[in-house]
């Protein structure tokens, strides 16, 4: 019984702990760019989509196609970014523990 008690808390901690690092991902920001800078997004940790920048060259008609996919390439780049960041600190949350693939704590 001793056993499941500190399995209990052990749950707890860890609820507690997921709650912090979601509050934490949510004030953390990455930028992905595109197009050597003229591209950039900011995302937060949880891939939320906080801000584009476009450089005033590409803002031309004929350079829309441009820079559309210089958007979605900046995006990516900030996604990737954002998404390491999360297994780097589910990592460190779970002190390496290898949690089942596909599990989704977010």
């Amino acid at each position: 019984m001793a056993d499941f008690m500190g399995m209990m808390k052990q749950a707890a901690q860890l609820q507690a702990k997921m709650q912090a690092l979601q509050n934490e991902l949510d004030a953390i920001e990455v930028e992905g760019a595109a197009g050597g800078g003229l591209v950039a997004v900011t995302l937060t940790g949880k891939g939320e989509l906080k801000g584009v920048h476009i450089d005033d060259s590409l803002m031309k008609p004929a350079e829309r196609e441009i820079v559309e996919d210089l958007l979605v390439a900046a995006h990516a780049e900030a996604r990737r970014k954002s998404e390491s960041l999360v297994q780097d600190k589910m990592k460190q949350l779970t002190g390496g523990l290898p949690l089942p693939p596909g599990l989704k704590l977010f």
